[in-house]
């Protein structure tokens, strides 16, 4: 039976950052790769829903990623309190089965990604709960949470050095977020954002003692009976 990965961001362009290298390469592994952005980041200062949803499109073409839906959530709306996500979430576990949830880092220093975090840890917990509406209960085996912003504490690492070069080709596809375009709006992400990426992945690879690595903290603590689980 081919496992299932379930991957959730704020933002199209959020589990790129995080975790594209994993994704490609757990997809190569025949893993099904399931990318859910919660809104379409209308609010961003470049670029617009359409153009994102096609560079969205793109990178997960990069990667090897299948399935990729960006939902219809407002940016900037995301709250705990806002059962109408949290349960849309517990509904995708449900429905995709995913042996491993993966979501942003709480620490990080954009609102909403923290909110992001927030709702899938509450939505995880939730989705095990059999009398929790109607479809049938189902809890992933883990939560893992990746970095978008900062260099973060990893507890466990996925070797990416393979899969680097593909995981910076998936995020060049977003020319409207990384790129200064004639017109646009400067931000961090266009004051050498990408470089930032890169240096994470070689120091954790460099921790880790290979060439490139995106480190991920758990809900639970990881217990990898082989060296094949995320080696």
């Amino acid at each position: 039976m081919t496992d299932t990965i379930l991957c959730i961001g704020a933002h199209p362009d959020d589990i790129e950052i995080g975790m594209g290298g994993t994704a490609a390469k757990l997809s190569a592994a025949g893993t099904e790769v399931v990318f859910v952005s919660l809104t379409a980041a209308e609010l961003s200062s470049n670029g617009n829903p359409e153009l994102r949803a096609r560079e969205a499109s793109a990178a997960a073409d990069v990667l090897g990623v299948k399935t990729s839906h960006i939902l219809s959530f407002a940016d900037r709306g995301l709250r705990l309190d806002e059962r109408d996500v949290h349960d849309e979430i517990v509904r995708l576990i449900r429905a995709w089965r995913p042996r491993w949830l993966f979501a942003p880092s709480a620490a990080d220093r954009h609102p909403d990604h923290r909110h992001c975090s927030d709702i899938v840890r509450e939505a995880f917990f939730t989705s095990g709960i059999h009398r929790y509406a109607e479809e049938a209960a189902y809890r992933p085996e883990n939560l893992f949470y990746y970095q978008i912003n900062g260099p973060g504490n990893p507890q466990t690492a996925v070797d990416i050095t393979r899969w680097a070069d593909r995981k910076y080709e998936a995020l060049d596809c977003y020319r409207s977020q990384f790129e200064k375009m004639e017109g646009g709006v400067p931000t961090p992400l266009t004051n050498g954002y990408m470089e930032d990426v890169k240096a994470r992945d070689r120091l954790t690879g460099r921790e880790a003692g290979v060439t490139f690595a995106e480190g991920f903290t758990a809900e639970k603590l990881p217990l990898f009976s082989t060296g094949a689980d995320l080696s």
